[in-house]
């Protein structure tokens, strides 16, 4: 039996996740000045000061010479302007935003890290009903449209790698049923794109595309999310020739980056 779900907490607490999302945007991107950590959590820069004040404190950020603030040493994965996470979420957001104003749906940006699926870039849509922010959260691969779409792309010997049975020793109830996901994951390297309904949060649907190096490799997944009511199957097409194309788009910005 797989994990269950992942729900939001019936009783949200903001400052919390404001505090957890902001130590997030400073371990994937470098680092943010007081006034781009608030517009990105849309709240007041007084509010945001208190937040990075408190996360310096716990030894979560620092602040440089430049008012800068960066991952501090409690944060094990600090970013580098340079990294691989760094430049691909740089080099998506103006897709993301391009496909947003497209479809006015939740757009984000994933990759995989062994059994896991990472969201390193989210841009929410404008409406009243929609997906917030994944921004920095992270599911179980098999349980995502990105994460399958990566996992697509591994061999029989590294997907049996990452689903190695001694891997799971300590919760055996995670791992997934590998004949059954081979069997999906070839069903999705035929299409091209993969379809997640429900499957990693209630109430949610999503649509996703690969995004590849120049040696055709997937390195990252591009997704659309939408509120499950608001879906509609004959939108698919549509929706996939949106992600398509934003998809190709940001593999040749990629190419032309060193």
């Amino acid at each position: 039996m797989d994990k269950p779900l992942k729900n939001p907490p019936p009783y949200p607490i903001a400052s919390v996740d404001h505090a957890l999302r902001a130590a997030t945007i400073l371990q994937m991107e470098g680092g943010a000045t007081v006034s781009q950590v608030a517009e990105r959590l849309g709240v007041a820069r007084s509010t945001a000061h208190r937040l990075l004040a408190m996360l310096v404190y716990r030894d979560f950020a620092v602040q440089d010479e430049d008012h800068v603030y960066r991952a501090g040493p409690v944060l094990e994965l600090a970013a580098h302007s340079q990294s691989l996470v760094s430049r691909l979420r740089a080099a998506a957001l103006p897709h993301l935003r391009r496909v947003v104003d497209l479809l006015d749906e939740t757009t984000n940006l994933i990759v995989r890290a062994g059994d896991t699926a990472r969201f390193i870039a989210s841009v929410e849509c404008r409406q009243a009903l929609r997906v917030g922010s994944r921004e920095g959260m992270v599911f179980p691969a098999h349980r995502t449209t990105a994460g399958l779409l990566l996992l697509a792309g591994l061999t029989e010997e590294e997907l049996a790698e990452v689903y190695a049975s001694d891997r799971y020793r300590d919760r055996p109830a995670e791992r997934p049923d590998l004949a059954r996901l081979r069997a999906e994951l070839g069903r999705l390297r035929r299409n091209g794109f993969a379809v997640n309904q429900e499957r990693s949060e209630r109430g949610l649907v999503a649509v996703g595309v690969p995004v590849r190096d120049g040696q055709g490799t997937a390195v990252a997944g591009l997704s659309v999310s939408m509120p499950s009511v608001r879906y509609d199957a004959r939108r698919l097409q549509a929706l996939v020739a949106a992600l398509d194309t934003a998809a190709q788009a940001l593999e040749r910005d990629l190419a032309e980056r060193p």
